[in-house]
């Protein structure tokens, strides 16, 4: 029952993901359709069974003001796969500003990614360049689409179609 269910707007726009729970209450309550049944088994009560839903789509369309990503440490590692940017290690992770504060460097997407201690502290108040360090994956905001397939960890077949 860990498993997450898309949720999509009226218009057929990925909005978020919800648990499986949450999303049988909202088709319950007839506030949303079933686009899509998950091939890993059924719901039942005691004298029913339902199909799991793996996509669902709100009857009416609801209107989300996107203020985009939040910028967070967590929301950082989860886009640099929780691994250091520089050498790969998942030990240790640590926040490194590429151009550094001290130089004017801002905190931002592009401007953030996961290092581990021991190639932060090597990199110091330099520039990536200056200390020989090469970045494995340029910082950059991530879409909502992006964000969710990240969130998601396993990614049903169905939702393709809605996340690209």
């Amino acid at each position: 029952m860990d498993q997450k269910v898309l949720v999509l707007n009226g218009d057929y726009t990925a909005i978020t993901l919800c648990s499986v729970q949450k999303a049988f209450v909202l088709l319950f309550l007839d506030k949303a359709e079933m686009v899509a049944k998950s091939e890993h088994g059924t719901l039942r009560t005691v004298s029913h069974a339902y199909p799991k839903p793996s996509i669902i789509r709100l009857q009416r369309y609801v209107r989300v003001p996107y203020k985009g990503i939040a910028l967070s440490r967590h929301n950082i590692f989860k886009r640099d796969h929780f691994e250091c940017q520089y050498c790969g290690s998942p030990k240790n992770l640590t926040l490194d500003h590429v151009v550094p504060r001290s130089r004017g460097g801002e905190s931002s997407w592009t401007n953030l990614l996961t290092a581990c201690a021991r190639c932060n502290h090597a990199k110091g108040h330099h520039t990536p360049n200056e200390a020989g360090l090469t970045i494995r994956q340029l910082p950059k905001k991530p879409t909502l689409a992006g964000f969710l397939k990240l969130s998601a960890g396993t990614i049903d077949q169905n939702w393709h179609a809605y996340l690209n």
